[in-house]
């Protein structure tokens, strides 16, 4: 991307990586090649959209639906973080960069469970990007723990209360959702977050979403007018 260009840089992307398992498949390979091609895919999405000034890059990882998935596919996804996770963690610090982990996290193995939080818990103060991993969340289940908190602790929420309840509390709400591999909904990802989101979609399949074609998306949102349910002077 030509940094010369006047484009709008948004805050937060929220990137659903979808496609990892397909793009496998057309190679005639099993989709644990295609988890690891995605997971080396973010990692240089992640460097570079630090590089533009964007501030927040949160990857749906896992989804509660995927917990689903056969035992087999789930250990593969597990063994990545195992072998893969610290590795390329550390090199994020090195660029002041920090991350974060939103979902529930009790139901995955003890091991990762610790990997995960001691990525959190290394991370550089102040750093000035940080890369969120979204592991077993969903936004229904995210409202749902807020709202049982809430209750349990009797309190009557407004909405700078509820916020504070949800895993991203702290975090800016998403600008730009951007969704690979040609399916055009949510999933279950930020729902709430994502009120006045920007959405862009590509059939490009996770693994081949490069840099550039991250800057296309980027480039399509700077050219969006967000009117937050306003109107222009102009149009009165």
């Amino acid at each position: 991307m030509d940094k010369r260009e006047p484009l709008k840089i948004p805050l937060h992307v929220g990137l659903i990586m979808d496609g990892n398992g397909r793009w496998a498949k057309k190679r005639h390979m099993p989709r644990s090649f295609g988890h690891n091609a995605g997971m080396n895919a973010m990692i240089k999405l992640a460097e570079h959209a630090s590089g533009l000034g964007i501030k927040y890059l949160t990857v749906y990882t896992l989804s509660t639906e995927n917990l689903q998935r056969p035992e087999e596919e789930l250990e593969g996804l597990f063994g990545l973080f195992r072998n893969y996770f610290t590795t390329n963690v550390k090199k994020l610090y090195k660029k002041n960069s920090a991350v974060k982990v939103i979902g529930d996290l009790s139901v995955l193995p003890q091991d990762v469970q610790k990997l995960l939080r001691d990525g959190e818990d290394n991370s550089p103060s102040g750093a000035e990007f940080t890369l969120v991993f979204a592991i077993n969340y969903g936004a229904r289940n995210e409202i749902l723990h807020a709202v049982n908190s809430a209750v349990e602790n009797g309190l009557k929420l407004d909405r700078d209360g509820f916020e504070n309840l949800l895993y991203t509390r702290g975090m800016p709400y998403p600008d730009l959702i951007i969704r690979t591999g040609g399916e055009k909904r949510l999933s279950n990802f930020l729902a709430y977050q994502a009120a006045y989101a920007e959405l862009y979609f590509t059939e490009v399949l996770f693994p081949d979403f490069s840099p550039k074609e991250f800057d296309k998306a980027i480039k399509d949102f700077s050219g969006r007018d967000r009117r937050y349910g306003k109107i222009k002077k102009e149009d009165n």
